[in-house]
Formats: structure tokens, C-alpha cells, sequence
């Protein structure tokens, strides 16, 4: 189990954003904004490199009293938001997920699961919650017989599962290690050329070839500008 501070809180350190999100509390303005200051600390020009999403917690059940189309809509653009960062995005899913921490697990490039977490979709008014988890778990689960029932009834999908089926990235009780291999990985990865590389990962699964090609041309000739630029400055 993943405990400390960090969980309670958003810190910064050595270059590293950490935002904790528990799916126990329903989404509020004050997660919203939560989650947008954590994103203005990742923008071009910051410090930071990489964020950290420390996800754990989900309701007993779908929390609707207080939710409105609104800001249900400004929860969905600031995850759309933090899905874009130009920094690459480490999720840790940390026993039950659901709610807005499942929601922002699913937003992440590498999820790292402790072995007691479990993906859950919250039911409520008699069916499941349909956000846009609902979405990101078909469109990354591949529509198979475990990912459908999660969606449809609500069944939760234990680790084991939830690696086989490529939800999450490792399974691991050494999170501490597991976080610095990946931070090691990724470390010469970020700015810009991330955001768009990762922008051309998802327009790849509904965009046929002819009209993915000029967004990958022009993505080529922006990186070849670059090393040309480079190339003039050490001959500079």
C-alpha cells in the first residue's frame, strides 16, 4: 500500500509534480482547480518534467447529488488538459481506483499498479457512471469480455487483469523503484515533440493513413528544422 504525505497532497521536487486524487470524494470545483494548478506547474517553461498521479479511492457508489453537466464538463477539459502535458505523465493506481481517480489513472503514458488495486467504474442510478473512463477503458482495453463487464455492470478489474489487458504498465509492490526506473527512462523525453508525439499516438486509432499523413509530415519537417537549427548553432 502507497502511504505518506505525497497521497494528501501536491508536492514538487527535483523536477517531479506529484497530484494525489482520491476517487472517494466526488468531483468538486476544488479538484478541478486541484488538478488545473498541477498542470500550470507542468507547462513549457516550468521546472517540472515529469507529473506523478497518485490514484486511490473509489466510492461505494456513483456520487451524483451535487454533480452538474458543467462541472462535469470542466472536470473532462482540465483531464484533456493534463492528457496533453508537454511532460511525460507516470500513474500510480493504488487499491480500489475509481471515480476522479480512475479518471485521471486513464489520463496517464505509464500506470504502475500496486498488486491489491483494482479499476472500478462506480454504479449509481442504477447503472454504471458514463464518463469519459467509460471511453478511455474501451478504447484501451480493446472492447474484451473483462473490460465490457466493468463498463456495463460495474465489475471491477484486478490488477492481474488489468495488466494483461494492457490497462497498466507493471505490477509491483516496490513503487518506490519502479518510479525511479521509469523516471530514469523517460528523462531526456519532454517539451513539445512529447505532446505531439502522443497527440499522433491517439488520432492513429480513428484516422485513416491519407489523413494522418500531413500531421506526420508536418511533425517530420518540424524535428528536421530543429536538428538543422542545432547543426547551425555548433557550427556557429
Amino acid at each position: 500500500m502507497v502511504t505518506g504525505e505525497t497521497m494528501n497532497r501536491n508536492a514538487s521536487t527535483a523536477g517531479t509534480e506529484t497530484l494525489a486524487v482520491d476517487g472517494a470524494q466526488p468531483i468538486s470545483v476544488e479538484l478541478v482547480a486541484r488538478v488545473g494548478e498541477a498542470c500550470d506547474r507542468a507547462e513549457p517553461g516550468q521546472a517540472v518534467w515529469q507529473l506523478v498521479v497518485h490514484a486511490s479511492g473509489a466510492p461505494a457508489r456513483a456520487r451524483l447529488e451535487e454533480l452538474t453537466v458543467g462541472l462535469v464538463s470542466r472536470w473532462e477539459r482540465t483531464l484533456r488538459r493534463l492528457e496533453r502535458l508537454p511532460v511525460p505523465l507516470i500513474g500510480i493506481a493504488d487499491g480500489d481506483v475509481g471515480g476522479p481517480a480512475l479518471d485521471a489513472l486513464l489520463a496517464t503514458d505509464y500506470r504502475i499498479a500496486t498488486p491489491d488495486a483494482r479499476l472500478v467504474v462506480p454504479v449509481g442510478a442504477g447503472a454504471t457512471w458514463p464518463g469519459m473512463a467509460l471511453y478511455r477503458l474501451a478504447h484501451q482495453g480493446s472492447q474484451t469480455a473483462a473490460v465490457r463487464r466493468a463498463l456495463l455492470f460495474g465489475e471491477p478489474i484486478g490488477a492481474p487483469d488489468a495488466l494483461a489487458l494492457q490497462l497498466v504498465d507493471e505490477v509491483t509492490d516496490d513503487v518506490a523503484g519502479a518510479l525511479e526506473i521509469v523516471a530514469a527512462r523517460t528523462a531526456t523525453v519532454a517539451g513539445p515533440e512529447l505532446a505531439i508525439r502522443r497527440q499522433l499516438m491517439f488520432d492513429a486509432a480513428t484516422t485513416s493513413f491519407e489523413e494522418a499523413l500531413g500531421a506526420h509530415l508536418a511533425a517530420c519537417d518540424r524535428t528536421l528544422r530543429q536538428v538543422a537549427a542545432g547543426a547551425d548553432g555548433v557550427a556557429a
